[in-house]
């Protein structure tokens, strides 16, 4: 697989010399300076395009190209940002892009509540607390509902042993202004400002915007989700066909519906219905080992295989889930997901693509045959406050540092040069002689 890192452009204070140097080939990232709902101009993708291919390194996959909420909600101007996108997809296949990552999360996407939660060694990582998670819902959003849901959703899940309605109010008793704040913080804006998203640092009153973007969904479930979907990927397939694009959906994180809106790809059926409803190669998945492995009905590594031949990106890292069914991101060489296995998998559907080209088209394998993989969501390594490997103030995106991610970079390189091995293919690190 294509050895690949997310970064967020050229005000990232992680540099593209820096990632050469650690073995990255492909860049993963997006123009973040854009407004939502605007088009992604092709001098704009081609100054950033050539950025990147300046330190020897190529922009394998846009993350994200974001589908705002009207499409997804189907909104009065829904066509009009149809054709926005469309738009943005001639541009980015003009300029040579042919990967696009995005979701169909309504409102908001990944969620945690502590962004520094420790682990056994003293680092620490992103965790989810559920009884946290409700009483933001129904105590902070106050949203009508909240406190059946959350009811409904403990009893669907009897062996964690919890009424998570009852933990929100205890929580609610020793609650304070400034406990509010965090809370609001790791959920609405450290985990969605800087992902192109519906909020951003400086958000005066995040909460009651919260509101207001929930107010779109009100009649909004499951089915018409999935139909806007399908309407909006059948509009946008032409474009990928015309420029070989390949569009990724990435699965809901975590893989449970939340804040009484729809999600619906957080299952095997749920990724059945959209590979099936919109039946074109070019409209796939990011497979997503995390995400998925954050949901104890799902089966990482049985997923991988019926799925390998429509994911066109991977994300590899992996969630512990907790008996009480708290999860956090594990080792990338532990958690639910199996890691080790998930790199067979998808190393053997690289080769499969291949050699699949190479007989059709007796070229040379090229790059678009490899499939992109970048690790994720690593450990924030601290120390004494401003010393060597203190991370936690330097800067980073919730769950993109560098060391973190360096360290399960390099996890993962091992397990791809073991796994190579095992399948006769001559593994190379970019950089080393030899």
């Amino acid at each position: 697989m294509e050895r690949t890192w997310r970064w967020f452009g050229k005000k990232d204070k992680i540099t593209l010399a820096q990632l050469r140097q650690i073995g990255v080939e492909g860049i993963v990232t997006a123009l973040h300076d854009v407004p939502l709902g605007e088009v992604w101009t092709r001098e704009n993708i081609r100054d950033l395009r050539e950025y990147i291919e300046s330190y020897g390194m190529r922009w394998s996959v846009v993350e994200s190209l974001p589908v705002v909420e009207t499409i997804k909600y189907g909104g009065p101007d829904r066509e009009e940002q149809i054709e926005v996108y469309k738009q943005s997809l001639r541009n980015l296949g003009e300029e040579g892009i042919r990967c696009v990552c995005y979701n169909f999360m309504p409102v908001l996407d990944w969620a945690r509540t502590d962004l520094m939660h420790k682990n056994p060694n003293g680092a620490t990582n992103l965790y989810m607390n559920w009884g946290e998670f409700a009483y933001f819902d129904i105590h902070i959003l106050k949203r009508e509902g909240a406190r059946e849901e959350w009811a409904s959703f403990s009893k669907q899940h009897p062996n964690w042993g919890r009424d998570l309605v009852a933990e929100a109010d205890e929580m609610a008793k020793s609650a304070t202004a400034e406990s509010d704040h965090e809370l609001v913080e790791n959920i609405v804006i450290k985990t969605q400002g800087f992902v192109s998203g519906n909020f951003k640092e400086g958000d005066a009153a995040p909460v009651e915007k919260f509101r207001e973007l929930l107010k779109l969904y009100e009649g909004i479930d499951k089915e018409k989700l999935q139909e806007n979907m399908k309407y909006w990927l059948e509009a946008i397939m032409p474009v990928c066909e015309e420029y070989d694009i390949n569009m990724c959906v990435h699965p809901d994180d975590p893989p449970y519906p939340v804040f009484g809106l729809p999600r619906i790809v957080g299952n095997a059926d749920d990724i059945r219905w959209f590979l099936n409803a919109v039946p074109n190669v070019h409209n796939g998945l990011t497979f997503c080992a995390g995400s998925l492995s954050a949901g104890e009905h799902n089966d990482v590594v049985a997923m991988a295989r019926e799925f390998a031949s429509r994911t066109h990106f991977v994300h590899l890292r992996s969630c512990y889930i907790f008996p009480d069914g708290n999860f956090t991101e594990a080792s990338h060489l532990g958690g639910r997901a199996d890691l080790i296995e998930l790199t067979r998998i998808f190393e053997k559907e690289e080769q499969t693509r291949q050699s699949s080209q190479s007989q059709t088209t007796k070229r040379p394998v090229t790059q678009t045959t490899r499939l992109p993989m970048r690790v994720d969501h690593g450990m924030t390594f601290t120390d004494e406050p401003g010393g060597v490997f203190d991370e936690s103030s330097h800067g980073h995106n919730a769950g993109y540092t560098l060391l973190g991610r360096m360290f399960a970079l390099a996890q993962v390189q091992g397990i791809i040069a073991t796994v190579d091995r095992e399948l006769g293919i001559e593994y190379k690190q970019p950089g080393f002689f030899g």
